[in-house]
């Protein structure tokens, strides 16, 4: 049975794992459109605390007996094959849809769909894309791997012709989408345990560009440059980046406050604005970019692009300041990849802390093996690093690897076996100056959460 279908004929979805940064928009969109969904999960999280808000009934745990009287079945792709209630619902003849069928089924209805694809930076770039054409009126929709503060949501629906999502190439669910604008930001190594080369991601970051009609581009990334080679002619390419060659170039780039970058945007080689961000890293720079050439693409103006990118501050679980705890401040990011981690904490070391504090949850073993290095290298930049066991997530493991082997590559680091001792040992040694961040894509934001009593 095909999507399309199952979705008109169901009287009752099931989400397994409503709880996931990729899942909840979908359910959020759904519930909007007035389908009556459930949905399950092995870990709470704030993102299902505002799925029951909405009204959706969500089970801990994932028995067989949970998709009893469903009529279609949504997964996350993190899910294991024996999982149960995938087990279940396959053999009762219930139709399942990985989650990136039912995303593919939402690009198909907008004529101006655009796909925010890249290693680094998809939910930032989303969201404050996502910022600008709400600010001034576009009315989109939007499905987003965070959630945006202007709508406190994950996803949204907008009355115009205009989805912008957030389109992730583990195992090349991307792939399932239909974009009409593909926005690249960058191509990096990461799940390496599914591409095995940088040759085969790039085959597929190409495959998704060649899908769309207009590409938008890092220019100053090879990789990226790379995976657009061969694309199909009649294509529109804008590029952005530093460099003089791209179509928006940040130039005579500053800082405000020593971390909050600002510069001058030139259009096609024509200066056209100052740009003042109110996010704070290097990165954000490319990110801005990305989202006002996006913009400006729909319809956007300069002058709405600027205004509106200064009134952004960031995105759930991106840089987001949660407290403040005997005069340290409290911040979770997303980042669990080296690079981004390198990133975020280089822009933390420019605003003037005391001291950096990095509180790690490391994130599946494949990649934690894989990038061991990196890590420890990214980490160091901190002044004081504490970290968490290892959060296999769909993984079993065969690597052999621990925290310990990190720890070992980190001088002075610790590490903890549960959450509530990282949050005893931080608050017996945080103090006034003090920045503390919490990091990684699983739950660690737990922990800033134990620190501020929240």
């Amino acid at each position: 049975m095909i999507i399309d279908e199952a979705i008109k004929n169901a009287k009752r979805i099931h989400f397994i794992g409503i709880g996931g940064s990729g899942m909840c928009p979908l359910a959020e969109i759904l519930h909007s459109q007035g389908h009556y969904l459930t949905g399950s999960d092995n870990n709470e999280s704030d993102t299902l605390k505002r799925i029951r808000a909405l009204g959706i009934p969500v089970a801990m745990g994932q028995r067989a007996e949970n998709v009893e009287g469903a009529d279609m079945v949504v997964y996350t792709a993190a899910l294991l094959p024996d999982n149960p209630e995938l087990v279940a619902a396959k053999e009762s003849g219930i139709p399942t849809f990985e989650r990136s069928k039912l995303f593919g089924y939402f690009t198909r209805k907008y004529d101006r769909c655009i796909g925010v694809c890249g290693t680094h930076g998809k939910t930032t770039v989303t969201s404050m894309l996502s910022h600008i054409l709400i600010d001034n009126s576009f009315d989109p929709s939007a499905i987003i791997g965070g959630k945006l503060p202007l709508t406190g949501t994950n996803g949204r629906v907008g009355k115009s012709d205009i989805l912008v999502c957030e389109a992730c190439e583990y195992k090349d669910t991307f792939l399932d989408l239909t974009p009409d604008i593909s926005v690249i930001l960058n191509v990096d190594c990461d799940h390496m345990e599914y591409f095995k080369t940088l040759e085969n991601l790039e085959a597929s970051f190409r495959k998704f560009a060649d899908m769309s009609r207009c590409v938008i581009y890092n220019g100053d990334d090879k990789n990226t440059l790379d995976s657009i080679k061969g694309i199909a002619e009649g294509k529109e390419l804008i590029s952005f980046g530093k460099d003089d060659s791209c179509d928006y170039c940040a130039k005579n780039i500053g800082y405000n406050n020593g971390a909050f970058p600002c510069y001058d945007l030139y259009i096609k080689g024509e200066f056209a604005c100052r740009i003042d961000l109110s996010v704070p890293g290097d990165h954000n720079v490319l990110n801005s970019l990305a989202a006002i050439a996006s913009a400006m693409y729909c319809g956007a103006t300069v002058e709405q692009c600027r205004q509106s990118i200064l009134t952004f501050k960031g995105a759930g679980r991106r840089f987001e300041f949660l407290g403040t705890y005997n005069g340290a401040d409290i911040v979770d990011d997303y980042a669990h990849h080296p690079a981004e981690l390198e990133v975020t904490l280089s822009a933390a070391k420019k605003m003037g802390y005391k001291r950096v504090w990095a509180v790690f949850q490391p994130f599946t073993f494949s990649r934690t093996k894989l990038h061991l290095n990196a890590f420890a290298k990214a980490l160091s930049i901190a002044d004081k690093v504490v970290m968490t066991e290892i959060m296999g997530s769909r993984e079993i493991n065969t690597y052999g690897i621990t925290t310990q082997d990190l720890a070992d590559e980190i001088p002075d680091s610790v590490w903890f076996d549960t959450f509530p001792k990282v949050a005893d040992y931080m608050k017996e040694n945080i103090g006034e100056g003090d920045l503390v961040l919490t990091l990684g894509c699983g739950d660690v934001y737990k922990i800033a959460k134990l620190i501020l009593n929240i």
